[in-house]
């Protein structure tokens, strides 16, 4: 009988090996064929995962002006001390010189101008956190009042991105806007029905498919400048928009001596509140197109002064006149 330890002297039979695959030889990777930046924008873009955002490159003054291009707009911004014309200053003012035709054309820059001014008191602390103007950067700075005028004195149309705030300003500043027409970029465009989801520039340049590194006036000039000329199918461009919103007459109606008591009616009907400090008749008012004036003069006769006769305070605006203090 064999032992327990018999059992372990016995030779152990060895395990078959698995045969090893032959090796395969590598193949190298096909290289994708160079692409350019464009090529690598238009494919991102079209497989509908990214949006590209392309920097903003500003137009270069054209040597001479295209005949095609009889109109001259000017595009502006300012910065200032603060939001009240009659005692805050400009610090900053931007303008770009553009060439259009009747058609709302947009042709060739023909001009760019950016300065500062060294305001008569210290830059606020929320103005330079807003602006990122400090006072030692204005310091001994003046702007060039005369390429102010040369720019703005051959303008058929100024525009700014806030006209109700910039155009008070610009007209204390200096009598050459005074009499200039002028158009509001914000509000004289539907933004929303082409598609944007605000009116703040920044809002329309990254949705435009643009960003800028800009941070002085003049650069935002320029940025509108793009966003203003950028395609819109059917409906044409922005600034073709703006040229026929501009060119129609508005009226303001003031609700002078309205009941009190119909104060919340006129607010919500979109009627806005003056107390008279800015010039204006301290009352309830609007401003609406002219073809709407029958209608609205109708609604305050029968249903906030309950008197046919009523006869409120009109004023008839175009461009030459809108957007003034």
């Amino acid at each position: 009988m064999a032992s327990q330890l018999d059992m372990f002297a016995k030779p152990v039979e060895a395990r078959s090996q698995p045969r090893e695959a032959p090796a395969r030889k590598s193949r190298p990777l096909p290289v994708p064929a160079s692409l350019t930046d464009e090529e690598m924008v238009r494919k991102l873009e079209n497989g509908g995962q990214y949006r590209i955002l392309r920097k903003l490159v500003p137009r270069k003054i054209a040597v001479s002006r295209r005949p095609e291009f009889q109109r001259v707009g000017v595009i502006l911004d300012t910065e200032t001390t603060g939001l009240n014309h009659r005692n805050d200053e400009i610090i900053e003012i931007g303008l770009v010189a553009f060439s259009f035709d009747d058609f709302g054309h947009i042709g060739d820059v023909i001009g760019v101008y950016g300065g500062l001014q060294q305001p008569g008191t210290p830059i606020p602390p929320e103005i330079t956190r807003l602006t990122g103007i400090t006072d030692e950067m204005v310091e001994g700075q003046t702007i060039d009042m005369q390429q102010v005028r040369r720019m703005v004195a051959p303008a058929d149309l100024v525009i700014a991105h806030n006209a109700g705030f910039d155009r008070p300003f610009c007209e204390a500043f200096s009598n050459v806007f005074a009499a200039k027409a002028w158009a509001c970029s914000a509000s004289e465009v539907d933004w929303s029905a082409r598609g944007f989801e605000g009116t703040k520039l920044g809002y329309l340049i990254g949705q435009a498919g643009y960003f800028h590194e800009g941070h002085r006036a003049v650069d935002d000039c320029c940025a509108l400048l793009e966003v203003l000329d950028r395609s819109g199918g059917d409906d044409g461009t922005p600034f073709a928009e703006l040229i026929h919103t501009s060119g129609q007459s508005r009226a303001r109606i003031f609700a002078e001596h309205s009941p009190f008591e119909m104060k919340d009616h006129l607010k919500g009907r979109g009627y806005r509140w003056s107390d008279g400090s800015d010039g204006r008749p301290k009352s309830w008012w609007i401003e609406i197109d002219e073809d709407a004036l029958r209608d609205e003069l109708h609604y305050l006769r029968s249903e906030i002064y309950r008197w046919e006769e009523a006869d409120p305070l009109i004023q008839h605006l175009t461009a030459f006149d809108r957007f003034k203090a």
